[in-house]
Parts: structure tokens; C-alpha cells; sequence
């Protein structure tokens, strides 16, 4: 028995052993049927990938242009120089080579070319002449792949505007960035079969994936009119020894940017250097690429009584025949604020307040609205809103929140003083009380187009109306025509045209540096506006009026661009030069 017993045992173990074979033997044929069957293709894809070598064929950013065609923004054939360590057969002649060709440290280049790796980049944004030249060396594993490099042709132009890309061909400030996703396209690939050390095969052929290149923008920036405005602004700069000088010009009626200038600007096609040396302080960059028109506030001084007298005049706290009389200042509670002529202007109808520039009558209207109504008058006209211009970091106002407006509060925000706005809120604002009440969306974008010339896409911009009547529009247009004609904007009147306008003159905090900021904002013609410009000097030495410095060079820009424009001179627009 004992011995039946242990056959047994002997038996059922034989048995269990077979089991687990038959079992993992089952696990393993059926693991290989689902592998060569059902993920042949991913793995037939995994081995191909093992051997094959990728290259990026990079897509042709599209390009940018004006509204008359003229290409702002372009791109440069340049070549990425590459090695493959398996193919090289001379290295040091091919490390002599390039150390010649590419100007770059011996070091450098040999610690790449020794590298051991499937592909070494040695030098990308090379001159395509410079590519040529290394590839008629004819140095095995030596690989020059066609690439494109983002162009300016007129290098500061809009610089600031446009903006600028980097080493991968995406925007980085500007237009640039803002429409990056229809300028980019889609790269290519190059896919060279390499055998397992990772050598080509001779014979074998590439594949090769056409890149798709990135669509065209069409802006609404003049070419023409930006250049007369940059030339004016670096004269004005230079004369007055100036910081800096904005030049922003739009047409009231649609919001389109027609120029829009920083200077300095900066050198588009090197814009990592500063007086033409690289400079890596990240700080300095960004100052150098700020567009004032948007990124910066500031003070507006007396344009901004263009936006009280329509609050004014909207609410029926004043009428042209109002009486006011100025003796150089008001009292407003504990505070004595001084209107900028010492001696006053004496007894003046309010045509001729706005004629003067009078604070203490603005201050009056600031008075009869009240803290609450000229708030909701704030909100009315878009003042505490953004733009929405269609550039990047566009910054809002800087307002007193409603409750802490007291009286001395209010009476210096009605001449313009204790909040800042942008250049750009002011402009737009102004276009809405001038065009007949609506406040456009200020922009430069207008249509995207395909290589072919197709658009692909238009773009349309929100707009509101009754931000104020009619009546009151047509009234600020003929009171700020008669600032220029007769009043204290005088320097920017031209004979035959009928200009509007408001300057200004303020103080830069903090007030003990006496540092100011004079400008002028106009328009044409006065009575169908469809131009308006506003200048802005910051920090100019010497003489710093607005209605001295800042007016004329509008006049001098309006001189080349309203007849380049087509608009038409009209008899007995503007006071004859000896009259003047």
C-alpha cells in the first residue's frame, strides 16, 4: 500500500508539471499570435522608427504687409548646419572645415563632430551662401538643411508694433505674437533609413513630409504714413533732447491703426543688441521693446478736457453762451489749484474756455456734474475698459474708485490730472465724441490671406453707438476746430485745411522732478474727421508746452499725410500765414 501510495503522488506531480507547461507553453503562443498579428503594424512602425533618422524641414512663416501690399515683415533663406557622427570619415578635416566656414571655437565645433549621436546640430540661422560652401566640401555625414530666418526689410519700422520672433519662428512681442497661430504653418520632416549603426543606406531614399507654410497678414498700418510719422517723431526727439516720442494716427470712423511710433524703435533684425551690442539684461530688453501707445499711463493733461466738456455738454450743465470768469485759480475746499495763465483769463464764454485751456472753468464743470454722474459718464465713454487693441499687454486705466472721488478729486480729473490713461484709451475715446457717438475697436489687423492670395479669414471688431448724441459731437468738433484756428493749438493749423485739436502740457510724478510731458491731439478735417493723431513728448528739455512743441509736428505730419490721404484742401479752412 505504501508504495501504490507514493506511484500515485508521483503521478498527480508529473500530471501538475505538465499543466504549468501546457499553460505557459498556451500563454506564449498565443502572446506571440497577438504580437505578430494584432500589433505587427505598431511594431513594424517601432523597428522602422529604430531605424530611421528625422531632420526638420522648417515651414515658411507667412508674411506680413501693409494695407497697400508693401511686405512689412518676410523671410530669409538661411541653413542649419548638422553632423552624423557614423558617416563622418575625415573628422579633423571636417572640424577644420567648419571651424573655418561657421567662425566658431575649435572646442565647440570638435566637442559636437565627436559627439556620439544619432545627429549633432552645429550652427543654425547660417547664411545661405556660407551653406553652399560647406556643402561643395562634399565631407560625408556633413548635412545642410535649408531653413528660413524671419526678415525685416526696413528694420525699425513699426518695430514695436510688428514685433519679432525667435530661434524656433514663433512671435514673441507685436503683431508677431498676436497672430502667431496664422503665421506659423506646420514644419516638415526629412526620414533617412539608417542601418543598425545607425549609417544610411545607400540607395535606400528619403521620405520626405512637405512642411505647410503659415498664412499672410494683411495689417492696416500705412508704410507711407508710418515713415512720415517715425521721421517727424526722431526729429522732435532730437530737437527737444526728448526721452522719448509717441505718434499714434487712426481713422476715427473704424478704429484701423494707420501708424503707430515708438522711438528709439529698436533694429527688428537684431533685436537682442542695444547701440548694436548684445545685451542680456532681460530688464533693459523689455524696456526697449514697450510700445508706450499701449503698454504705458500717463497723465493726459488738457486733452482730457475734450472729455469733460461732452460729459458737460451731454448732461446740460453748460451751454456755448455760459459766462465763466478766471482770476488764475479756484478754490476747492482747503485747495487753491491755479490755472496755468498766473494772471487768469478774466470774463470768457465757454468757446473761448476751451480756446484758453482754462482750468479753473473745467474745474466748474467738473463741479456741476459731480463725482457720481462724471463716474458714470467715465464708464459710458469706455475709459474704465480696455480697447482691446489687438496687440499684447495693452494696459487699463488708472482710476480712483468711485467713492474715494471727493471735490479736490474731481476737480483735478476734470483738466486731466491725478489718473492716467494710455495713449490709446484717449485716442479711441476721443475718435467715439468726434465720429458721431460710436466707440470703435482700435486695430490693425484686417485679413488673413493663403499663398495663393485667398483670404482665409476677415476680421470684424465690436463697435457701440450712443456714447454721444450727435448734437454733441458736431458741437466738440466745430469748439476743438476753433482751438486750432483760433485758440491755444494755433502752431498745427494749415492753411486750407480744416484741423481740430487740444494740446496739453503735465507733470510727471513724482512733481518735485519736473519732469513733463507735452502733447497734442488732432484731427481732419474738423467737420468729417478721418484722420486723428496724437503726439506725445516725454521729458523734453527746455521749452515743454504742448501747444509750442507738440503741435507743430502734428502740422508737419498732416501736411505730408492729408494730401497723400486725398483729402482736399476747402477755402477759408484755416487762417492765412500772415493772418496767423
Amino acid at each position: 500500500m505504501p508504495m501504490y501510495r507514493n506511484k500515485t503522488a508521483y503521478r498527480k506531480k508529473i500530471l501538475v508539471f505538465i499543466a504549468i507547461i501546457a499553460l505557459i507553453m498556451a500563454f506564449l503562443i498565443g502572446r506571440l499570435v497577438y504580437l505578430m498579428i494584432f500589433c505587427s503594424e505598431y511594431y513594424g512602425n517601432k523597428a522602422e522608427d529604430l531605424h530611421e533618422r528625422e531632420r526638420d524641414i522648417k515651414a515658411a512663416r507667412g508674411e506680413i504687409l501693409d494695407r497697400n501690399g508693401v511686405v512689412l515683415a518676410e523671410n530669409k533663406t538661411v541653413c542649419t548646419i548638422s553632423v552624423i557622427y557614423n558617416q563622418i570619415k575625415e573628422p579633423e578635416k571636417v572640424i577644420s572645415m567648419l571651424v573655418k566656414e561657421l567662425e566658431m571655437d575649435e572646442q565647440a565645433v570638435r566637442k559636437r563632430v565627436e559627439k556620439v549621436s544619432s545627429i549633432e546640430r552645429i550652427k543654425t540661422n547660417v547664411p545661405k551662401e556660407t551653406g553652399d560652401k560647406i556643402r561643395a566640401y562634399g565631407f560625408e555625414g556633413v548635412k545642410i538643411d535649408e531653413d528660413y530666418k524671419r526678415y525685416y526689410p526696413y528694420n525699425t519700422l513699426a518695430s514695436k508694433v510688428l514685433g519679432f520672433t525667435g530661434g524656433d519662428n514663433q512671435g514673441i512681442i507685436g503683431l508677431e505674437v498676436k497672430y502667431d497661430k496664422y503665421l506659423q504653418g506646420k514644419n516638415g520632416k526629412i526620414l533617412t533609413l539608417t542601418d543598425a549603426r545607425g549609417v544610411e543606406i545607400e540607395n535606400a531614399g528619403e521620405r520626405r513630409q512637405d512642411p505647410i507654410d503659415g498664412n499672410d497678414l494683411y495689417i492696416s498700418l500705412d508704410y507711407n504714413i508710418q515713415n512720415y510719422a517715425e521721421q517727424a517723431a526722431k526729429k522732435a526727439m532730437e530737437e527737444h533732447d526728448a526721452e522719448s516720442v509717441s505718434v499714434l494716427m487712426m481713422n476715427p470712423k473704424n478704429g484701423e491703426i494707420l501708424a503707430m511710433v515708438n522711438v528709439p524703435e529698436f533694429n527688428l533684425n537684431e533685436p537682442f543688441s542695444i547701440d548694436g551690442v548684445l545685451e542680456t539684461n532681460q530688464d533693459k530688453l523689455n524696456l526697449m521693446w514697450r510700445n508706450r501707445c499701449i503698454n504705458d499711463t500717463y497723465e493726459p493733461g488738457s486733452t482730457f478736457k475734450i472729455i469733460t466738456a461732452s460729459a458737460a455738454l451731454e448732461e446740460g450743465v453748460v451751454s456755448l453762451e455760459d459766462q465763466f470768469s478766471c482770476p488764475g485759480y479756484k478754490v476747492v475746499e482747503d485747495r487753491k489749484i491755479r490755472c496755468h495763465k498766473v494772471g487768469g483769463h478774466g470774463a470768457e464764454d465757454f468757446p473761448h474756455a476751451i480756446m484758453n485751456s482754462c482750468n479753473p472753468v473745467f474745474i466748474e464743470l467738473g463741479l456741476r456734474l459731480g463725482s457720481e454722474k462724471y463716474y458714470s459718464y467715465f464708464r459710458q465713454f469706455g475709459l474704465l475698459q480696455k480697447t482691446n487693441v489687438d496687440l499684447p499687454g495693452e494696459a487699463a486705466t488708472i482710476m480712483h474708485s468711485q467713492k474715494n472721488i471727493g471735490q479736490v478729486e474731481l476737480a483735478t480729473i476734470s483738466f486731466g490730472q491725478s489718473f492716467q490713461i494710455t495713449p490709446m484709451q484717449l485716442a479711441t475715446t476721443v475718435s467715439s465724441i468726434i465720429n458721431g457717438g460710436t466707440r470703435v475697436t482700435p486695430h490693425l489687423g484686417v485679413e488673413i490671406t493663403d499663398a495663393k492670395g485667398k483670404t482665409v479669414k476677415k476680421f470684424n471688431y465690436e463697435s457701440t453707438d450712443g456714447i454721444v448724441s450727435e448734437k454733441t459731437s458736431e458741437t466738440m468738433r466745430m469748439l476743438l476746430e476753433k482751438v486750432v484756428s483760433e485758440g491755444g493749438g494755433k502752431n498745427a493749423a494749415i492753411e486750407g485745411f480744416s484741423i481740430g485739436g487740444k494740446t496739453a502740457t503735465s507733470q510727471t510724478l513724482p512733481r518735485s522732478a519736473h519732469k513733463y510731458i507735452s502733447s497734442f491731439l488732432g484731427f481732419a478735417p474738423a467737420q468729417d474727421p478721418q484722420v486723428l493723431a496724437i503726439l506725445i513728448i516725454n521729458d523734453p528739455k527746455g521749452i515743454y508746452y504742448g501747444g509750442t512743441i507738440a503741435a507743430p509736428v502734428v502740422k508737419d505730419i498732416f501736411e505730408n499725410v492729408l494730401p497723400y490721404l486725398g483729402i482736399e484742401k476747402s477755402k477759408g479752412a484755416a487762417l492765412h500765414e500772415e493772418e496767423k
